[in-house]
């Protein structure tokens, strides 16, 4: 009776553990607009669909290995939470990378989501990547990866290895490889447009490059966004889709 009940508490242990970290970083989920409350409720409900499923296969776990057992999965869940984030955070940088370009870099808004103070243009691709992410149905795609974790990576099998460690540090050159793409075809075009306007200004010194160049970028950056816009899903969804894969590269590496 005691090996059953020590068996039931460490499955849910495991199971809300790995669920929670993912909660706390994964995109969406994450979102600070969405109450404490409803996110606790979000983890308890994941937790008990997943249980049933996956506790016959997790191994009972003695109490004296528990203090390991959360550091691990709560690690591993952040992990998942964080590599699914990366395309949201390339999103953001080449966001504030356009707003200096066209000039919008002295308006910023409170986003709701980080609580600090942001350039429309981020805001602007945040919100636009996040009506991709649902309209695509990536949250279901992160729920179905936290759910297949447990049959890839066991819990209490993860080993933060100097590998994973790199992994994760790799995530930052990824999110700035993402956001100059994303950013690609805007920054082209004003950095282009900065090149004629100097070349113009050599030319002929009396023309008023000072007041039109910032109206000219900013116009031309509108224009070229509203242009690669209608791209933007297909885009996404091959970066959604790489996230997902990153994470099963994740778990590879801390088996």
């Amino acid at each position: 009776m005691e090996i059953s009940f020590a068996h039931i508490i460490s499955s849910i242990l495991v199971i809300g553990l790995r669920v929670s970290g993912l909660m706390l970083f994964a995109p969406f989920f994450s979102n600070a607009s969405i109450p404490p409350r409803i996110k606790a409720v979000l983890v308890i409900a994941i937790t008990t669909v997943l249980y049933p499923v996956y506790s016959p296969h997790l191994p009972a776990v003695a109490i004296s290995n528990w203090p390991l057992l959360v550091a691990s999965e709560t690690v591993v869940g952040v992990a998942l939470g964080v590599a699914t984030n990366i395309v949201f955070e390339a999103a953001q940088m080449a966001g504030q990378v356009l707003s200096v370009q066209m000039g919008y870099s002295l308006v910023n808004i409170l986003d709701p989501n980080t609580q600090v103070d942001s350039t429309v243009v981020a805001f602007l691709h945040q919100s636009l990547a996040l009506l991709i992410f649902l309209g695509l149905d990536v949250h279901h795609w992160i729920l179905r990866a936290v759910a297949h974790s447990f049959e890839y990576l066991p819990p209490g099998s993860a080993t933060l290895n100097p590998m994973f460690v790199q992994a994760l540090l790799h995530e930052g050159a990824i999110v700035m490889e993402l956001g100059i793409q994303i950013a690609a075809p805007v920054l082209s075009a004003t950095l282009l447009t900065d090149m004629v306007l100097g070349l113009l200004g050599k030319a002929s010194p009396q023309m008023p490059l000072m007041l039109m160049g910032p109206a000219v970028k900013s116009m031309l950056g509108v224009m070229v966004l509203a242009g690669t816009m209608r791209y933007w899903p297909h885009l996404f969804e091959k970066y959604f889709s790489e996230s997902i894969v990153y994470t099963e590269h994740l778990l590879h590496l801390a088996r």
